[in-house]
């Protein structure tokens, strides 16, 4: 158990029998009345994100999570296979729980996996990957230095806009959070 103000971002609650975790959270003391804590939660198993209000010092159950490195393996299927860098046990991961990290995710990429009673509940990858682009269309001369984009498959299989200098067969880094370009990768 937690009072609402240790609610911190990462952190996984017991609500109602789900478990959420703490997306985004602001502790508010109006001029008038007690004070509050805002946050924004995602469920865990579907994605779904809400607002909730808690007020000051009101208990919240907190839930045990395990988070480890894991190095991805392979695809079976609809499941993706891990394993744990230090003990090398190997955990199935639904393609639901993996969710739009696939978009990014490579063969023996090294994942963060949030364990919770031996079943993995969250994938985070880290902050930027560097991937290859397998195709794009070529830059038109005089297009280098407009700013304009055009969009450009990944060896994942995955689309991002990618500015119009770039070629196919680049290294580039790429924002995961919301596939973003970064930069080029020499």
């Amino acid at each position: 158990m937690a009072t609402s103000n240790d609610l911190k971002n990462g952190l996984v609650l017991n609500i109602d029998g789900q478990l959420w975790t703490v997306i985004e959270f602001q502790h508010v003391k109006p001029g008038k009345g007690g004070a509050f804590v805002r946050t924004k939660l995602k469920n865990v198993l579907t994605g779904k994100v809400v607002d909730r209000t808690f007020n000051a010092g009101v208990k919240v159950e907190t839930e045990n999570v395990d988070r480890r490195d894991m190095q991805y393996l392979y695809r079976d299927g609809d499941d993706w296979i891990f394993m744990d860098t230090v003990s090398f046990d190997q955990y199935t991961v639904s393609n639901a729980v993996v969710g739009d990290s696939s978009d990014y995710l490579l063969e023996n990429q090294v994942a963060n996996v949030s364990v919770h009673n031996g079943t993995a509940i969250i994938v985070e990858l880290p902050a930027s990957v560097e991937l290859m682009i397998t195709y794009t269309e070529p830059g038109l001369q005089g297009d280098r230095s407009t700013g304009g984009t055009k969009p450009a498959t990944l060896e994942t299989g995955a689309t991002i806009q990618v500015p119009l200098f770039i070629e196919s067969d680049t290294k580039i880094k790429v924002d995961t959070r919301d596939g973003s370009y970064i930069g080029r990768v020499n």
